[in-house]
């Protein structure tokens, strides 16, 4: 099997706030032991609530915050020991898409310039080349390289977010974050956004960490998945094999609570009381023991690790794992749902099926080229 290109092991992050003249500082644990890894043209998705943790594991990915503990390794790489010349290399093979696109472009530069910036700090192109790939890039999002002289005001939200993809891909990189990338748009923006991601990695191959709470979009664009609670991961594996049937009642209840798209619809959900424990807090055991229906003693006495649960080679870090009832995944209708529903998963079904024909073109390309190198000539 081939190395991951990506590789997270036991990660963590605490920030320290307080304090002052007389007053004591806190310590709040965002992330704690995070470990995950993602081959070469996959999608791993980081779900999970408001404050689990999502936002700063992708950009600890990148160094734009630093760890205090872990590693992190990108094609064999240890990110965490490059000096400032090395990562700057680094951040040309990993780039970041962020949730705002307005906030991440600047209103006083032009979208051209903003998307050439990059092609010119990497020398990728002779400077009288740049307006072409620009234009390009424009094209390849599905905007008229004729934008190029425009701002960012001049542009809607699901354009700015296009065009905030084109700037990620300027410096053509092999690992894209996307961060919530799709959730300050309307439904059908946000499924031409996600039908353009699963395009580019069908067709440039490129890999994502996909930090989402949708998880209709998660869905159809990832091929992993990692649930994430209060700053720690409790169940990894396969996207379906943790959609059709998730081993952690918190999974279950991420799930419970997507939205129906059906029109007059209630779902029947079981009551969750409580809130996610604060990060400020110690914990020796389990964080979702108080929401949680499924408590037992020993969920009281320590904090659960991932281990396997089956079918492998999904994780969960939940004791009962394997006396959770059958999960009961709710079946909308596709005929009884809206129109711009309809439309929204026809295109996240497009997506995941060019991204899906792309992977076995390229795994027959492999195959028949190590039957050729074994051939006598």
């Amino acid at each position: 099997m081939s190395n991951p290109l990506l590789s997270v092991e036991h990660v963590s992050k605490t920030y320290v706030s307080g304090g002052g003249l007389f007053g004591q500082a806190k310590s709040a644990r965002v992330v704690s032991d995070i470990s995950f890894s993602l081959n070469r043209g996959d999608v791993f998705a980081l779900v999970g609530e408001s404050g689990s943790g999502k936002t700063t594991i992708g950009r600890m990915l990148l160094r734009l915050i630093e760890p205090d503990a872990g590693r992190i390794h990108f094609d064999g790489i240890d990110v965490r020991a490059l000096d400032a010349g090395a990562l700057r290399r680094l951040r040309r093979r990993v780039q970041i898409i962020f949730q705002d696109p307005f906030g991440s472009l600047d209103p006083r530069v032009r979208i051209g310039a903003a998307i050439a910036e990059p092609i010119l700090l990497h020398r990728l192109r002779p400077r009288a080349q740049v307006a072409d790939r620009v234009a390009e890039l424009l094209t390849l999002v599905g905007l008229d390289g004729r934008h190029a002289a425009r701002y960012p005001h001049e542009f809607s939200g699901g354009q700015r977010q296009r065009i905030a993809i084109a700037r990620a891909l300027a410096v053509e990189p092999e690992l894209i974050v996307c961060d919530e990338p799709v959730s300050a748009l309307d439904l059908s923006i946000q499924a031409q956004v996600v039908n353009l991601l699963g395009e580019l990695r069908a067709r440039l191959g490129v890999s994502y960490v996909f930090i989402s709470h949708d998880m209709a979009v998660v869905r159809h664009l990832a091929t992993h998945i990692g649930v994430l609670y209060a700053g720690r991961l409790v169940e990894t594996g396969p996207s379906e094999t943790v959609f059709t049937d998730p081993r952690h009642p918190y999974t279950r209840m991420l799930l419970a609570a997507t939205p129906s798209p059906v029109p007059d619809v209630v779902r029947q959900r079981e009551a969750i009381a409580g809130e996610p424990p604060s990060p400020f807090s110690t914990w020796s055991q389990c964080r979702f023991a108080s929401r949680c229906a499924h408590r037992m003693e020993p969920c009281m006495a320590g904090e659960p690790v991932l281990a396997q649960a089956a079918p492998a080679p999904r994780l969960s870090a939940c004791l009962r794992a394997a006396e959770l009832p059958t999960f009961a995944a709710v079946d909308d209708g596709e005929e009884r749902m809206t129109a711009a529903y309809r439309t929204r998963l026809g295109l996240l079904r497009h997506a995941r099926a060019a991204a899906d024909a792309e992977a076995c073109s390229s795994q027959r390309q492999a195959a028949a080229s190590a039957v050729s190198a074994l051939s006598p000539h």
